[in-house]
């Protein structure tokens, strides 16, 4: 598992005009290339009166899968421009379509490309983009005589405090990136005086917004 990616927030859409023809930025996370199929369809469905609805797709830990589609529009100046914003971005596992009504005026190889690409990114900027870090999830349980000065280090610090459980004792439970297990140890032993009980729990990717 890779310590840490960037991808796309589930899903959102924006659009540009460029020369009357209106360009229209579906993006979409997907983690298949059938999630990714089963996306560009819908849209395909959606926007069947569409001039174009061209697509490009970027899937898998070492980015294992990569395509790009032209829909009809002259052989580059489509799929494989939007390709290159994702790649550019360094997203993972993301799918974008860009639906093209043709709007009279003709843009040329060069227009064309520019104009995919700038609707990919702003599609993407309009979606979002996180940063999916690999955590540790820690318990932390301390008597109610250290809650004050544990919850104010922790809500300050490096690490994500996701929630605290007032039981007989007080339960943090804390995500730390992994790799850095060892020392978020110790920096509680110490804060503490060796007064806390930790065990870890799950790892998983916590997602930051970019």
């Amino acid at each position: 598992m890779l310590p840490s990616y960037f991808t796309v927030k589930k899903e959102g859409t924006d659009q540009i005009i460029i020369q009357k023809s209106r360009f229209i930025g579906y993006v979409k996370r997907v983690e298949t290339e059938e999630e990714a199929h089963s996306f560009i369809q819908e849209i395909k469905k959606k926007h069947h009166d569409a001039t174009h609805n061209c697509s490009a797709y970027i899937i898998g830990e070492h980015d294992q899968i990569q395509k790009a589609n032209d829909d009809g529009e002259p052989s580059g100046t489509a799929g494989v421009p939007m390709l290159e914003v994702l790649k550019k971005q360094k997203l993972k596992d993301t799918a974008v379509v860009v639906t093209r009504y043709f709007g009279g005026i003709k843009l040329g190889a060069g227009g064309l490309i520019r104009a995919y690409g700038s609707t990919t990114s702003q599609a993407l900027q309009t979606t979002g983009i996180v940063k999916r870090q690999l955590m540790q999830g820690f318990s932390v349980t301390v008597d109610y005589t250290l809650l004050g000065k544990l919850e104010n280090v922790l809500r300050t610090s490096d690490h994500i405090l996701e929630s605290i459980n007032y039981l007989e004792k007080v339960e943090f439970i804390v995500y730390v990136k992994t790799g850095s297990e060892q020392d978020f140890r110790n920096w509680i032993v110490d804060l503490t005086s060796d007064q806390a009980m930790i065990t870890e729990k799950n790892t998983s990717y916590l997602e930051i917004d970019v």
